[in-house]
C-alpha cells in the first residue's frame, strides 16, 4: 500500500520512524456528469480570473482570502517553518481508556508501518504496551496543512490510527430530540427488549451494500440491452396516522422469528415479566403458602365434621342416661308408697305414771 505521509511517533525520548497508509477505500459507485441533450461529458476547467487562461495543477497555489477579498499567498515552505514539533511526528500525549473516546470524534483510519529495520523494535514495544495496558494513546500530529487530533490503537498486529475531530467541531444536539412529552410504558420496553433479543447479534463481515450491488446490476442490464429498470412499487402514505405502537412491536418480534426459522407468534413475548423493582419469586412463594393454607382448610374440614359427630353423640348419650334415672327413681318412689299403704298402724303403747 502505497504511504500518504512520512514521519515519526513521539513516545516520550523514543522516536519510532512510521509510514501513514490509508486503512479504508470508498467502493462507492461514481457517476460522471453528462450533456443530458447529447451525451457529452461535462468538464471543469481550472481557469485564472484575470487572464482567462486555463492553469495546470502544477501552477495552483494557495492563498489566505481576507474579507476584503484579498489573497494572501501561502506557500508549503511558509507551513513547513511553522514551530510545530507535530509538523513530521506523531506526538503522543495521553494513554487513556477507549471508552472515554467520544464516538462522534472519529473520523479518517489509517495503518501505521514501521519504516525500515531499526524502527521494528520500538514498533512492537509501544504495540505490546497498548495490549497490555488495555489503553489507546492520545496523539497529535499535523497533515494536510493543519494540525489534528488523532487515537492511536492495536488492530491485529498493526498500530491503527484514528483521525479524532476537536472537541470543539462537535456540535451540541440542541432541539434534536423531540420535545414533546412522551410516556413509554413498561410492556412496549418489555416488547423492544424481545425484538432486540429476537435479532441477536450479527458479524459484521457480512454485512454488504446492497445498493451498490443494485445499482451495479442495473448498470449492466443497460449495458447489454438498455432495459430499464422497473420502479417500485409505491407504499401507501401513513403521514397523519396513529401508529399502534404495541402492534408494530409484536408483529417486528414475529416477522424477526421468521426470518431466523423459528416457530411461535407472540405469546410468549407477552409473557414477558413486568419490569418491577421486586423480584418475582417472592410473589410465586407466596402463592405457594396461599395454595397449601388453602388445601389444609379443605383437609381440615372433614375432621371437624367428624368431632361434631362425635360430640352430639357424646350429648345424646347423656340425655339418655339422665332420663332413664328419672324414671327408675320416679318408680321406687311409688313402691314405697305402696308398702306403707298397705302396712296396718301400730297402736302406741299407754305410758305408765309414776306414783
Amino acid at each position: 500500500m502505497r504511504s500518504i505521509w512520512n514521519g515519526a511517533i513521539s513516545f516520550g525520548l523514543v522516536s519510532i520512524p512510521i509510514k501513514l497508509v490509508n486503512a479504508t477505500e470508498s467502493r462507492s459507485v461514481s457517476f460522471r456528469q453528462i450533456h443530458a441533450a447529447d451525451g457529452g461529458r461535462i468538464r471543469y476547467r481550472k481557469v485564472c480570473e484575470l487572464d482567462g487562461e486555463e492553469v495546470s495543477q502544477a501552477e495552483i497555489g494557495k492563498a489566505y482570502e481576507e474579507s476584503d477579498g484579498t489573497m494572501i499567498p501561502i506557500t508549503d515552505e511558509d507551513l513547513a517553518a511553522l514551530p510545530l514539533p507535530t509538523a513530521k511526528t506523531i506526538e503522543i500525549v495521553a494513554f487513556v481508556p477507549a471508552g472515554e473516546i467520544d464516538p462522534l470524534q472519529m473520523d479518517a483510519a489509517y495503518y501505521l508501518s514501521a519504516s525500515g529495520v531499526p524502527a521494528a523494535k520500538p514498533y512492537i514495544l509501544l504495540r505490546e504496551a497498548l495490549k497490555r495496558s488495555e489503553k489507546v494513546a492520545v496523539a497529535k500530529y499535523a497533515l494536510r496543512g493543519r494540525e489534528r487530533l488523532g487515537m492511536l490503537r492495536v488492530v491485529d498486529d498493526v498500530i491503527a490510527m484514528h483521525g479524532l475531530l476537536w472537541p470543539d467541531e462537535i456540535r451540541a444536539p440542541e432541539g434534536v430530540a423531540p420535545e414533546t412529552p412522551v410516556q413509554v410504558r413498561d410492556a412496549e420496553l418489555d416488547l423492544a427488549d424481545a425484538l432486540m433479543a429476537t435479532l441477536g447479534e450479527v458479524d459484521i463481515g457480512t454485512l454488504h451494500d446492497d445498493y451498490r450491488e443494485a445499482v451495479e446490476r442495473m448498470i449492466a442490464a443497460k449495458a447489454e440491452g438498455g432495459a430499464a429498470v422497473a420502479p417500485p412499487e409505491p407504499e401507501a402514505e401513513g403521514g397523519g396516522q396513529v401508529i399502534d405502537l404495541m402492534a408494530a412491536l409484536e408483529n417486528s418480534v414475529r416477522a424477526a422469528k421468521e426470518a431466523r426459522g423459528e416457530s411461535g407468534g407472540v405469546a410468549d413475548v407477552t409473557e414477558l415479566a413486568p419490569r418491577k423493582s421486586a423480584p418475582r419469586t417472592p410473589k410465586e412463594t407466596g402463592a405457594r403458602k396461599s395454595t397449601a393454607k388453602t388445601a389444609a382448610k379443605k383437609t381440615a374440614a372433614p375432621a371437624r365434621k367428624s368431632t361434631a359427630k362425635k360430640s352430639t353423640a357424646k350429648s345424646t348419650a347423656k340425655a339418655t342416661a339422665k332420663s332413664t334415672a328419672k324414671k327408675t327413681t320416679a318408680r321406687t318412689t311409688e313402691k314405697a308408697a305402696a308398702k306403707k299403704a298397705s302396712t296396718p298402724a301400730k297402736k302406741a303403747a299407754p305410758r305408765k305414771r309414776s306414783a
